[in-house]
């Protein structure tokens, strides 16, 4: 990412404290999440929280919302000079701090007008004045930079303008404090970047403050002038100050995430490819809503065993859409083409099939599509293959625990019990478990969609290990990844993607950001 924010050009910071969060505690039963921590946050700062999954970041900022209420914490909050007590998420908006999760909470059939001010409605005595709603979105929409109509749904726009609604909706309430979490997990760069500059325009022109938890260590250089480490639910050292003369220091920064150097971010791993296990030959697939509308368009890929094979492609390129289309027509209409396994003609109608054929797919929304939030670890690591411990309809659930236990202590999970729910962990935890899962029914060939998308680095670095080892004993993989340099540091071959269409094929050794970005970027006919 280019370093657009120049951070000389930036008026005078003021000293005064805007938030100061001093010796909070948290424990879930006998979990210790959070364990004396403090941070300040000065007026007009925009500041950084790191740290690896599970450290405790996100419950901070949940205290300080008021997920979690006053009562169920120990330490103090003071925000503005004034100590605070807030049981709510309403309670800390009507002081004017607002929260932004890494899964936004916006109603997806609702407009843009809609979710700006939903629970925020606007009134003409008892009734919404609706011209009155979509004047003031359109304000606010404005101050974003969101150049849309009003009336539009959410589902029609994409998840970078989505993020700017629920920016747009934090200014309707007048904020002063704004918490983002995460929140270029699910943007390419370019919308990454309009999002950090905008953060910054907010804090210039309307004196928002922000804090920013993000694995993007890059972009907490960028954008932030304080940064605070949490490992282990503690805070790690003084606030690391960010400036133009003190850039941030990204190895040692990650030295004190994990708790030791990491001198390399991808692990040196040596392949040894070997027959062709999988092979797709002009694949094919349709839009559900517009079946005019192709989204994989005349797709060949190769994979052998033991090779772990990169799709790169800008978002909306036709990446997810082709590997989701493959993995049992879970995704597109119309779908046509050839797929052999092992030199053999298979037919992949169902997911049930797909796995039943020794294919596993780590979907990139691992909420929606990869876990159960309702279940626990171990029902959710048996969850794809319920068949292989099952006989006459009976579960043999010792088999169960054992495999699921084994699989957390291989994925490194942060839990203490495989009993514990998964809604609980964090995302990178829960990312482990969708490992397992897939894990859990031996497959031959892994479709990983963004496998390491909101993990932070100690996390990401387990999550290589683990797929160099699954490629060493012969396992066919596929990497989905918009990191290009994930994509370059994992991977023995590349595939680029371009409106649906392979444009490209390139061996690790002749491939760069620039020349990847080159066929990335081709447009249709090209």
């Amino acid at each position: 990412m280019k370093p657009l924010i120049d951070k000389s050009k930036r008026p005078p910071i003021s000293d005064e404290i805007l938030l100061e969060m001093k010796n909070i505690n948290k424990t879930f039963g006998s979990v210790v999440a959070l364990k004396d921590v403090s941070i300040k946050v000065k007026k007009g700062n925009i500041h950084g929280i790191v740290g690896e999954n599970g450290a405790g970041k996100s419950t901070l900022v949940n205290i300080l919302s008021g997920v979690y209420p006053y009562g169920s914490y120990d330490g103090e909050i003071f925000f503005e000079g004034e100590l605070v007590k807030f049981h709510s998420l309403r309670d800390s908006e009507k002081d004017g701090i607002v929260i932004i999760h890494q899964e936004l909470a916006l109603s997806p059939f609702l407009s843009i007008a809609e979710n700006i001010f939903l629970g925020n409605e606007q009134k003409s005595g008892l009734k919404i004045d609706w011209n009155l709603t979509r004047r003031k979105a359109l304000e606010i929409m404005k101050k974003v930079g969101l150049d849309e109509n009003p009336d539009t749904p959410i589902n029609q726009i994409g998840v970078g303008k989505q993020q700017l609604v629920e920016i747009a909706k934090a200014m309707s309430k007048n904020v002063k404090l704004l918490i983002l979490d995460e929140p270029t997990s699910a943007l390419n760069d370019d919308d990454s970047l309009h999002l950090l500059q905008l953060i910054e325009n907010l804090r210039d022109e309307e004196g928002i403050s922000s804090i920013i938890i993000s694995h993007k260590l890059n972009e907490i250089g960028i954008i932030t002038d304080d940064v605070t480490v949490i490992r282990d639910g503690e805070s790690v050292g003084d606030e690391i100050s960010v400036d133009e003369e003190h850039p941030l220091d990204e190895d040692a920064l990650i030295s004190r995430m994990v708790g030791r150097p990491l001198d390399n971010r991808y692990p040196v791993h040596e392949s040894h490819p070997g027959k062709v296990k999988l092979e797709v030959k002009n694949w094919n697939a349709y839009h559900p809503e517009n079946k005019s509308r192709k989204i994989v368009d005349d797709v060949s890929i190769e994979v052998r065993a033991g090779e772990i094979v990169g799709l790169a492609g800008l978002m909306g390129s036709g990446r997810t859409e082709f590997a989701m289309s493959l993995f049992g027509k879970s995704y597109g209409v119309d779908i046509s083409g050839d797929v052999f396994i092992d030199g053999e003609k298979v037919e992949l109608g169902t997911t049930g099939s797909a796995i039943k054929h020794g294919i596993g797919y780590v979907s990139e929304d691992r909420k929606v599509y990869g876990l159960n939030l309702l279940q626990n670890i171990r029902e959710n690591t048996a969850l794809a293959g319920l068949n292989l411990i099952s006989r006459h309809g009976v579960m043999n659930k010792n088999v169960e625990i054992v495999e699921s236990e084994r699989l957390r202590k291989l994925m490194r999970t942060k839990t203490p019990s495989i009993e514990a729910n998964v809604g609980t962990l964090s995302g990178g935890n829960q990312q482990k478990v969708v490992f397992s899962k897939w894990l859990f029914t031996k497959p031959e060939i892994l479709i990983l969609d963004e496998p390491t998308r909101g993990i932070d680095v100690g996390a990401k670095y387990e999550i290589y290990e683990t797929i160099n080892a699954l490629a060493d004993e012969g396992k066919a993989i596929i990497v989905i990844s918009s990191e290009l340099p994930e994509i370059l540091g994992i991977c023995d071959r590349i595939y680029t993607i371009s409106f649906g269409r392979v444009t490209g094929c390139f061996d690790i050794g002749e491939s760069t950001q620039e020349s990847l970005m080159k066929y990335m970027t081709k447009k249709r006919g090209e």
